[in-house]
């Protein structure tokens, strides 16, 4: 997949008692550049340009005010968002955009991040052809914009995060429905069939969502001559 979305370079600790964000931002689509000291993130930010950088301080037993100094003068213009623990005390000024305190959601700390992102990156996904808009659930192909319902939204979203790959039924059945029971994946046949009406010119003769027959499916959005391979949990 060709993202749009927002790149975050993210500097976090693996402290076993204070909450960490990696899993939870990659999950919810964000492009994550992971760094677990500032030095290695800042060696990352002379070469890149992220949209917001998120320093969990919290996570690595520091306030993270001389990180943000260092990240501010190097790239003056990428917004910060800092996450310090319970009880910090801020002391002059801060080089962050953004001060979370723990405990948070991790709804809260989307929140907070997202206003901090250009208008264009928020939830904007690509896919060769296809645009795919989360928030306001429609998907544009070519000059066609069709409206989706969540469900198709989620089941468009897994695949053209894993374009080329053949991911099995019951993984997939998994991540839509967000549930551990597989027993009866007939309703995602429904649902695949349904995504084909909306946003295929022949929906019999699929050009983007392909059958891989006793496996599960696949989105086709390019060239791939790549074996096929089933994605498993």
């Amino acid at each position: 997949m060709t993202s749009i979305r927002a790149k975050i370079l993210l500097v976090e600790g693996k402290r076993g008692d204070a909450p960490v964000f990696l899993g939870g931002l990659s999950r919810k689509g964000f492009d994550v550049a992971p760094f677990q000291n500032g030095k290695a993130a800042l060696d990352y930010l002379k070469k890149n340009t992220p949209h917001v950088v998120l320093i969990n301080a919290a996570s690595m037993q520091t306030s993270g005010r001389r990180i943000c100094q260092s990240v501010h003068q190097l790239a003056p213009n990428i917004p910060i968002l800092l996450i310090v623990e319970e009880g910090y005390k801020n002391q002059g000024k801060l080089d962050a955009e953004v001060l979370l305190t723990l405990p948070f959601t991790l709804q809260k700390l989307l929140n907070r991040l997202r206003p901090l992102l250009p208008a264009e990156e928020k939830n904007l996904i690509k896919a060769g052809p296809l645009y795919l808009d989360t928030d306001q659930r429609w998907v544009r192909y070519n000059n066609r914009q069709i409206s989706l319902t969540p469900r198709l939204i989620m089941l468009l979203r897994v695949l053209m995060d894993h374009p080329g790959e053949v991911i099995e039924r019951e993984t997939l059945f998994k991540q839509v429905w967000e549930t551990d029971y597989t027993g009866d994946t007939r309703t995602l046949d429904v649902h695949v069939s349904w995504l084909r009406q909306a946003i295929e010119e022949d929906p019999r003769h699929p050009r983007f969502v392909k059958t891989v027959r006793g496996v599960g499916y696949r989105l086709d959005v390019e060239p791939d001559t790549r074996p096929a391979r089933a994605r498993k949990p």
